[in-house]
C-alpha cells in the first residue's frame, strides 16, 4: 500500500496549490530542504548499502551513470524535479519535453520501492513540494487547467507504475541491483541539488540547516 504514497503526495501538492495557492516562497524552500536532506539520507543509510552487499564491483559505475543520467534529464527538465522552474509566459500546450523528463524520472524513482518501502516515504516529500511549485508555474503560466491536471495525474501515477513494474516483471530482477545502482546516482543528483538551491545564493540559516538536521534524523529512525 505504501507505494502509494508518491501518487497521493502529487494529487496533495496539485490541490493544495489549486486551492490554497501558498504565497510563501520561503516556507515551500524549508520543505524542499527537508526533503532532500530526507531523500539524500534514506538512499546513503539504507539502498547504498544494500547494493553495495552484492559484491557486484560496478555498482560504482551504475551510480555515475545515475547521475549523468539525471544531468540530461534535466537539460530537457530545465530543473523541474528540484522545484527549479521559472517563468510567467503564458504556454498553450503541455511542455512535453518537461512532461517526459519528469515521467522517466519519477518512473525509475518507483523501481527499488518494491524492497525498500522506506523509500516511497522520502519520494513522496520529495514530490510534495515539486508538485506544488510545478501546479503553480503551470497556474502562472496560464497553460489550461485540463492540461494542467492531466500532467499532474499522469507524473503521479509515474512512481508506483515503476514499483508495479519491478514486481510484475520478474526478470527485471537479474538486473537488481545496477537498476537500483542507476536510482542511487539520480537521487544523489536530485538530493544534494535540492539542499543546496533551496538557499539564495547557496547560504544557509538556522532554519534550513534545522531542516536538513530533521531529515537527517527522521532517516536514521527509518
Amino acid at each position: 500500500m505504501n507505494y502509494l504514497l508518491p501518487l497521493f503526495a502529487v494529487l496533495l501538492g496539485y490541490f493544495v496549490a489549486l486551492f490554497l495557492k501558498p504565497k510563501s516562497k520561503s516556507n515551500l524552500k524549508l520543505l524542499l530542504a527537508f526533503s532532500g536532506s530526507f531523500l539524500l539520507s534514506l538512499t546513503v543509510m539504507h539502498i547504498l548499502p544494500d547494493v553495495y552487499e552484492s559484491h557486484n564491483h560496478n555498482i560504482g559505475i551504475f551510480i555515475m551513470l545515475g547521475i549523468l543520467f539525471q544531468i540530461i534529464l534535466e537539460f530537457f527538465s530545465k530543473g523541474a524535479e528540484h522545484g527549479h522552474v521559472h517563468g510567467h509566459d503564458k504556454m498553450y500546450h503541455i511542455p512535453w519535453l518537461l512532461f517526459i523528463s519528469l515521467c522517466i524520472h519519477a518512473f525509475l524513482e518507483g523501481f527499488p520501492v518494491s524492497h525498500h518501502h522506506d523509500l516511497a516515504v522520502g519520494i513522496a516529500i520529495h514530490h510534495l513540494p515539486i508538485a506544488i511549485i510545478l501546479t503553480m508555474f503551470f497556474i502562472n503560466s496560464k497553460l489550461n487547467q485540463t492540461a494542467i491536471f492531466i500532467f499532474m495525474v499522469t507524473f503521479a501515477i509515474m512512481t508506483p507504475l515503476g514499483t508495479l513494474v519491478s514486481d510484475f516483471i520478474p526478470q527485471l530482477n537479474n538486473y537488481y541491483n545496477e537498476i537500483t545502482a542507476v536510482v542511487i546516482g539520480i537521487l544523489f543528483h536530485i538530493s544534494s541539488t535540492i539542499i543546496f538551491e533551496s538557499s539564495e545564493g547557496h547560504k544557509f540559516n538556522i532554519a534550513k540547516i534545522s531542516m536538513i538536521v530533521l531529515g537527517i534524523l527522521l532517516a536514521c529512525f527509518l
